[in-house]
């Protein structure tokens, strides 16, 4: 039998202990956010469609950025026992430099236009978390600017080499000038990738007001706010911005462009060499002969090539065969701290945040940005943790499994391809 007994208000009142309030609604809204997937859902009903979708979408079907989402998601950890780890490590070394995370914040473009804030709010918030920004050449805030706001941080520039190279030249001039240690010679964007999004929203440089626009805003009236009442957006290299982002990347970039530019460059640049774009381990083998400094496998966010290779399972075999002679970086599909863990197992020595950054941004600026760094920070700790590693050299491809859903139909073709990168 159970004995019962008039609850005493002691007790009572114990139980009645109610949370303090967060009256900073900008904090409770962050706080509320427990993942990358939650900032996105906030970043969603914070700004226009059109912006959004810009951030969120990819090249015409999408697959390619499905597929590498999928990717860490087909991953089985095999965690050891009995180690301490009540403390880790999560620092790296990587490209000249250190990183007090295993992750950095990838370039993007006509970021002031998904939070007004743009990269100012990113530089400062990897600074005060010790861990790398990348401008990129479309991005919104200078050069200059973007040095002011991360001074002792470090700063990295993504380049496009654009039909007028002059204008490429001088981005690296004033790159190195600003004292930004790493360039990102993107290599895979010739011409414009088909985003569909954009073009069925009528997503232009800048933003051009329509009935639908209109409409989409009635319930976001802070983003124009914000917009309107903010300095003009200002541009990396483009002296003109009008058309749509289609329009800009084809009229910039040059399909011409070969490795007799990549020799230019490496003349030019005095900081560390990184090709962005990488997609073949005959790329790869190819520019390791080429001297650089290291490669990140991207494809681009899958805002580029549909169908493109998945860099996540390119990597073990890249890692492999190059590792040892050029430091790898990836990007594309990276959503959470055990993603970022799961790459450096297989031999990725950094990686990259683009949309995981941006939907913090859109969600609450700078503050938005900290709230992205905490969350991977959190879950790769604690990937960490439960793997019991205590630190990321500890790592290796023993501790994961690709799980695959995709594999050639034909599996001979897959040797071929291998035979011919031999």
């Amino acid at each position: 039998m159970v004995t019962r007994q008039v609850p005493r208000p002691a007790e009572l009142l114990e139980l009645m202990r109610f949370k303090k309030p967060e009256l900073d609604l900008r904090k409770r809204r962050l706080e509320s956010a427990l993942t990358i997937e939650d900032l996105a859902r906030i970043a969603r009903r914070r700004t226009p469609r059109a912006a959004f979708d810009y951030t969120e979408g990819a090249a015409e079907g999408e697959l390619s950025l499905a597929r590498a989402r999928q990717a860490f998601q087909d991953v089985e950890f095999h965690p050891a026992i009995l180690r301490d780890v009540s403390s880790v490590d999560t620092s790296c070394q990587i490209w000249g430099g250190s990183s007090a995370l295993p992750f950095g914040i990838a370039p993007t473009g006509f970021t002031r236009l998904m939070q007004t804030e743009g990269e100012s709010a990113g530089a400062s918030a990897a600074g005060a978390a010790g861990i790398p920004f990348t401008l990129s050449t479309l991005g919104t805030t200078s050069i200059e600017d973007v040095q002011a706001a991360n001074p002792g941080g470090r700063n990295w520039f993504q380049l496009y080499v654009m039909r007028q190279r002059e204008i490429s030249y001088g981005l690296v001039e004033r790159a190195a000038a600003a004292g930004f240690d790493t360039l990102f010679f993107t290599v895979d964007t010739p011409v414009a990738g088909a985003r569909l999004r954009d073009k069925r929203n009528g997503f232009s440089i800048p933003p051009q007001l329509t009935l639908g626009t209109i409409l989409n805003a009635i319930p976001r009236p802070w983003w124009w706010y914000d917009f309107l009442t903010t300095p003009k957006l200002e541009f990396a290299s483009l002296s003109t911005t009008g058309g749509t982002v289609g329009d800009l990347l084809n009229a910039a970039m040059d399909p011409s462009i070969n490795y007799d530019d990549l020799a230019i460059i490496r003349s030019m640049w005095p900081g560390k060499l990184v090709i962005k774009g990488v997609q073949t381990l005959e790329d790869a083998r190819t520019l390791v002969d080429h001297g650089v400094d290291g490669i990140v496998l991207s494809n681009h966010g899958g805002r580029q090539l549909d169908r493109a290779p998945i860099p996540f399972h390119l990597l073990p075999t890249v890692a492999r065969e190059v590792g040892q002679h050029t430091e790898i970086g990836i990007d594309t599909g990276i959503m959470n701290g055990a993603d970022i863990i799961a790459a450096y197992a297989l031999g990725a020595k950094f990686t990259l945040i683009g949309r995981a950054y941006l939907y913090g941004l859109m969600a609450g600026g700078r503050a938005g940005v900290d709230r992205t760094i905490h969350i991977l920070t959190d879950q790769l700790i604690r990937t960490m943790k439960l793997l019991q590693v205590r630190s990321l050299a500890e790592l290796g491809p023993h501790h994961v499994t690709q799980l695959t859903r995709l594999h050639p139909l034909h599996p001979e073709a897959a040797a071929v391809r291998e035979d011919a990168d031999t």
